[in-house]
């Protein structure tokens, strides 16, 4: 099937805007990987402290070489239910590394912190930063020049996009992610939203809830739901730096097994040792971006990435932008209902097709890029085919060509929508992203007035002394990276949710995050510019009347120009975060990007001749309407 002219038109676009910081890029993995298998050229004293503590074969194969030598990176804790089953992995890849004659050695660890646990609280104002903490952890990991490849032991939100984005800093390695699957399923989505929304409203009890969370989060594993850890698997595999249909194999199980000894197996048979050099570099190209974001759209997936792979694409020197994003959401369809778009969980997904037959369906139409070589001989092809157990060994089958489940997976022929999970909104607010699949089409277009507040806690005081009108739009301001680390409001969802069930309507338009689990009622986030640039949420006052249209891509504040134009930014009135550790994260505040931008705080990608941070100006191929809207606005110009 040829390529779709809207996949080949968003590709070209974005190969001819990045051709001067992808060459940049190239060029510098291309010296990387010249000075050689860089543990060569370690002095003895060097050397000597890099296997200082092996063991006796271990310790000759790497002083005599030339073995191959992998470098594992972890994200191990014990508190994060995905991570977790991680524990043992670095000494089953050693003991699979050494009965292939190699070595592999724990490189380093990144921190690992947990959504599900700091929502609503303190600890979710570092959250997005954490990812360029993992990054830059990633680098330091690698900076000993020990390592012929590389395989990353990470599932979580902005924890696998801040290993890639490490990993790429490294892109002469080969790299291999290794996941370790979704717990079994629990107590169902639905189930527990309705409990929490129950206890909105007062009318269950802590008890109650705490333990349908317990029966929902009840053991080792991802999260159930398709979030932003479970997106993560589904975009890694889309550009094929994870093997075939692994994301979603249950951890503890001879399949998952099997799974991490052909990573480990694959990882050390693509270095540059031997002549199937396959460096993480070369392999993340403009196709493999299209072909993530693709997959984000056709499966409804997490609204965070809107952030985190345009960060990533930066990384390899790529420059992805939203309005990259919308054009493909319009492209492709909507293949998956997974909750938050709908019932299921990753568990059923996986068992009506999962991964396997979206790639089939979307290689088929024309909606991914088929050519794109990945870690496996046989590209993206070996992609749409199922795993099967064969003693220890994985070995593929043709994957399914029909659904195992049309309410949970559909044809493109037949898709859920005919457009993907994410929607670009623009107007005079600024920019913004909607998760239109997880809203009912009689809930995607609103017009009510904007109750203001500069901390989702407000919002909820507000609802508890009954000072919320009947339908409002909640603006939740101050909320972006530059004021206090952009942190999820998903703690927000089960008030706004109930609200909506009792036939009242409402939405939400923050330049804060929502979780990849954000629910059923309007969502605009990730407002840009922010108020704490200057952005226009900051001149929106309580009563104005707020148009949200999710369907025609459009949100609006209804205010006369005059009287806009008289009005000065309010203040944020929310605590300065100055605890909980948030003091240490004030230069990641200050010197962030925006979120249309990836919201990065750490140089990232290639630097310019002069040793400069590359950056895009977004005039370079947008119209002169919407680059103003990613300037800064004052009251005069909002």
């Amino acid at each position: 099937m040829s390529l779709h002219p809207v996949v080949q038109s968003v590709t070209e676009r974005i190969r001819k805007r990045s051709a001067p910081s992808r060459q940049a890029y190239l060029e510098g993995i291309a010296r990387m990987r010249d000075e050689g298998p860089l543990r060569g050229h370690l002095s003895c004293a060097n050397l000597a402290h890099g296997f200082a503590a092996c063991g006796p074969v271990d310790k000759s194969r790497l002083r005599n070489g030339p073995t191959a030598n992998l470098g594992i990176v972890t994200a191990y804790n014990d508190m994060l239910s995905a991570h977790q089953p991680y524990e043992p992995y670095p000494e089953f890849i050693r003991e699979t590394a050494r009965a292939l004659g190699h070595t592999a050695q724990v490189a380093g660890g990144v921190p690992a912190m947990c959504d599900g646990v700091t929502q609503g609280r303190a600890g979710m104002e570092l959250s997005l930063f954490s990812r360029d903490v993992i990054a830059q952890a990633t680098a330091i990991a690698l900076s000993h020049d020990m390592f012929d490849s590389s395989v990353y032991l990470g599932i979580c939100d902005k924890i696998v996009p801040g290993l890639l984005i490490g990993a790429l800093a490294y892109g002469h390695l080969p790299a291999i992610f290794i996941p370790g699957g979704p717990m079994t399923p629990g107590v169902p989505n639905k189930t527990k939203a309705e409990v929490r929304e129950r206890y909105a409203a007062g009318e269950a009890t802590r008890e109650e809830l705490l333990q349908v969370e317990s029966d929902s989060y009840h053991g080792p594993g991802t999260c159930t739901f398709y979030g932003t850890a479970n997106s993560n698997q589904t975009l890694l595999e889309a550009m094929g730096v994870q093997l075939p249909s692994a994301a979603f194999i249950n951890p503890g199980t001879p399949l998952r097994e099997a799974f991490t000894r052909e990573a480990v197996e694959r990882a050390l048979s693509i270095t540059a040792l031997g002549d199937d050099y396959r460096p993480l570099g070369q392999l993340i190209d403009e196709r493999a971006i299209v072909n993530a974001v693709a997959m984000l759209m056709a499966t409804g997936g997490s609204t965070n990435h809107t952030i985190h792979w345009i960060a990533v694409a930066r990384a390899a020197g790529i420059v992805l932008t939203w309005d990259d994003m919308d054009q493909l959401s319009q492209a492709v369809p909507l293949l998956a209902r997974v909750y938050p778009n709908g019932e299921a969980d990753v568990n059923r997904y996986h068992a009506a097709g999962g991964n396997a037959y979206v790639f089939r369906e979307l290689l088929d139409a024309g909606l991914m890029h088929g050519d794109l070589p990945t870690i496996v001989d046989g590209g993206m092809a070996r992609y749409g085919e199922e795993p099967k157990l064969d003693g220890d060994r994985i070995r593929y089958e043709p994957g399914p060509a029909v659904s195992g489940d049309d309410g949970v997976l559909r044809p493109v022929s037949a898709p859920f929508e005919a457009h993907g999970g994410l929607r670009l909104l623009r107007g005079n607010l600024g920019r913004s992203l909607i998760k239109l699949s997880a809203v009912k089409p009689e809930f995607r277009t609103i017009e009510a007035p904007a109750v203001v507040v500069d901390t989702p806690q407000a919002l909820n005081r507000l609802h508890a002394a009954g000072a919320l009108p009947r339908d409002f739009v909640a603006v939740v301001r101050y909320q972006g990276p530059k004021a206090n680390g952009m942190p999820e409001l998903h703690s927000l969802a089960p008030l706004l949710g109930m609200l909506q069930n009792q036939g009242r309507r409402v939405a939400l338009v923050t330049d804060g995050r929502l979780s990849g689990a954000s629910g059923k009622i309007p969502a605009a986030i990730h407002m840009t510019p922010e108020a704490a640039r200057g952005g226009p949420l900051a001149f929106v006052r309580e009563g104005d009347i707020i148009r949200l249209d999710g369907e025609a891509g459009t949100l609006e504040a209804l205010v006369d120009p005059a009287e806009w134009q008289s009005r000065a930014a309010a203040p944020d009135t929310a605590p300065a975060p100055t605890d909980h550790g948030r003091n240490l994260f004030g230069f990641n505040r200050a010197n962030v990007s925006p979120a249309d931008q990836g919201a990065l705080s750490i140089s990232c990608g290639p630097a310019t001749t002069d040793g400069s941070a590359w950056h895009y100006d977004a005039e370079y191929d947008l119209g002169a309407d919407e680059a103003a809207l990613d300037a800064p606005h004052d009251s005069k110009d909002a």
